[in-house]
């Protein structure tokens, strides 16, 4: 896998490529820390429209950022699937928290 890091005034962008297995999901994570310290306002996104593969260890990874408050982009139908997938999880475990 492969994280490029886009700067601009409003934003960071980290743009993966690739897969998104371990140990490459615990190196995102690792990346998204290192991130978030320097964002100076700023908001974080992660691109994930150049991901060709995520392991049940890479969902978690996103769903732990999902509930950080990170946004996300994705443009293929695959990842747009994961990502609808990983917000339904959270409202759901939302709803069971608030019961």
């Amino acid at each position: 896998m492969r994280i490029s890091i886009i700067e601009s005034p409003s934003k960071r962008r980290l743009v993966l490529e690739g897969k998104l297995i371990a140990p490459w999901a615990s190196e995102l994570r690792t990346e998204c820390s290192k991130a978030q310290q320097e964002l100076q306002g700023r908001n974080l996104i992660i691109d994930m429209k150049n991901l060709i593969t995520i392991s049940q260890e890479g969902e978690k990874v996103l769903l732990e950022l999902m509930n950080e408050g990170v946004k996300f982009r994705g443009c293929g139908v695959f990842t747009k699937h994961i990502l609808n997938q990983l917000a339904r999880r959270i409202r759901k475990d939302l709803r069971e928290a608030n019961q």
